[in-house]
């Protein structure tokens, strides 16, 4: 008789268990998928930005500091935010924001498969930057380390300003001392980015008169 109740009462706890186990277990299911649809996406998220920037700053990559990608990705964020496929107002294109007559100038004719084509504006970039160190190279020697308008001159600010002004005012900025100024429709000017794009690591681009695509 006690063999019975025993066996008996060893049956319930187990019928127990597993009743419980799988009443949690749907439980478990039931907020999951709860969860699943409160978090569901019906339509492609909107993500909004702000373009606002104070023009005393320009954001500094992660994790790539001083170097020539930092320096590279610095500058296209205070040109376009780092869009490759956008043109602004006074028809400048892609993450660098290159004009037509420059494009040309390193060998580049169709607008269309410029902004199309971001590996083809990545060596862009290189190219005009190693033209203007060429063009710049005596500049460069001369002037690295003095101070104008109370910044100090380096040679990444120097190319950083060549790409915002071309390096014949950059030239004549340098050898005025400072005196002879240049300013974008925007309002940038070469002082702005001799400060903002200062003592990046450039040294390894080569200066290269016929820099070409």
């Amino acid at each position: 008789m006690k063999k019975q109740v025993l066996k008996f009462n060893v049956l319930v706890a187990v019928l127990i268990l597993v009743l419980g186990i799988g009443l949690g277990f749907t439980s478990v299911i039931k907020a999951h998928k709860n969860v699943h649809y409160i978090n569901r996406v019906s339509a492609p998220m909107a993500y909004s930005v702000s373009m606002e920037e104070d023009a005393s700053d320009v954001a500094q990559p992660p994790f790539l500091g001083k170097s020539f990608n930092g320096f590279k990705e610095a500058l296209a964020f205070k040109e376009s935010r780092g869009d490759y496929f956008t043109i602004n107002s006074l028809g400048y294109m892609g993450k660098y924001q290159f004009g037509a007559s420059t494009l040309k100038t390193i060998g580049i004719h169709s607008k269309t498969d410029f902004l199309n084509n971001p590996e083809l504006q990545e060596r862009a970039f290189i190219a005009n930057l190693e033209r203007n160190k060429w063009v710049l190279r005596k500049d460069i020697e001369w002037y690295v380390g003095e101070i104008f308008n109370g910044v100090k001159v380096t040679e990444s600010g120097i190319l950083a300003a060549a790409h915002l002004a071309g390096p014949g005012n950059v030239k004549r900025y340098l050898r005025t001392h400072g005196t002879s100024g240049f300013e974008d429709a925007n309002g940038a000017s070469i002082r702005y980015y001799m400060r903002k794009f200062a003592k990046y690591d450039v040294s390894h681009v080569k200066a290269d008169k016929a820099a070409k695509i």
